[in-house]
């Protein structure tokens, strides 16, 4: 990087939000920068009543941030990567992804329900592994924060439960909640989306390289690969998709396919693309 400056943060308002966007400022704050962060509201906070997985989800939470990055009036955007498009605006790239947490969903269902008849959740990805579960379950979405959900659950029995990512959770110190049962899933049993976990730093594309040290190496290769195979499946939110690299281990979900894992260490984006996409054939 260059001479010290102060440096402005685009990131949603949501809790788990900003303290992702602190994160990011405390990396920027070891470098010697001086950041402020500048939170925003995006088409997806607000249109509380929509079905995201039809509206397109992705680029419904980033576009706001995006639009302010590319107008000059923040100098970074910090995204949840799981919820980045495979591609950025013209004139943005994605600089780094910094050190990846725990990739895992979970399950959370009422204290006393082993098997719940609605479920929470309006991704196609979580419905389509979970359904092998509980076969018999309606699925609903409930909008809102995480504590809002899981209080609409808990306290006014709006779902028997959802299922929620695990490094959401953690970030935001709810580990347990009462009268609510948490259990990690395996990545074999229920794949993630591309980038769980994971946090992203976007920038203007002449700006990009100077961010790059905030990223992690093994994080920027495992999200970067996984999110190139969801791009050759025309990936986005609104299909079955879950693909997560876990102890140099590739998982691969897809709702017509199935499941798939195989040892990618050794593998370049090129071979584990091509293999990917042969077993969907």
């Amino acid at each position: 990087m260059n001479s010290p400056r102060l440096l402005r943060i685009a990131t949603r308002k949501s809790q788990l939000a900003l303290w992702q966007a602190k994160r990011v400022a405390s990396l920027l704050e070891g470098e010697g920068y001086q950041s402020e962060l500048v939170p925003m509201s995006t088409t997806g906070d607000r249109q509380t009543q929509w079905n995201l997985s039809q509206k397109g989800g992705k680029g419904l939470f980033t576009k706001e941030l995006e639009d302010a990055l590319l107008n000059g009036d923040v100098d970074l955007a910090v995204h949840s990567a799981k919820d980045m498009p495979t591609q950025s605006p013209r004139g943005l790239s994605l600089s780094a992804f910094v050190e990846r947490e725990d990739p895992r969903d979970v399950l959370v269902v009422k204290v006393g329900i082993e098997i719940p008849r609605v479920m929470a959740t309006g991704s196609p990805r979580r419905q389509a592994q979970v359904k092998n579960r509980f076969p018999n379950c309606q699925w609903i979405e409930l909008r809102g924060n995480v504590e809002t959900r899981l209080r609409k659950i808990a306290e006014q029995d709006q779902a028997d439960g959802t299922i929620l990512a695990a490094a959401g959770l953690a970030r935001l110190g709810l580990t347990e909640f009462p009268g609510l049962k948490f259990t990690p899933l395996p990545v074999s049993e229920m794949v993630p989306a591309a980038g769980q976990g994971a946090i992203a730093i976007q920038a203007r594309s002449g700006d990009s390289d100077n961010y790059q040290c905030l990223g992690n190496s093994v994080t920027q290769r495992e999200v970067g690969i996984e999110r190139k195979v969801l791009e050759s499946q025309g990936g986005g939110c609104q299909i079955a998709l879950g693909v997560c690299i876990c102890h140099n281990e590739l998982h691969f979900f897809e709702k017509s396919a199935g499941y798939l894992s195989f040892a990618c260490k050794e593998m370049s984006e090129t071979e584990i693309v091509y293999k990917i996409n042969d077993f969907v054939k």
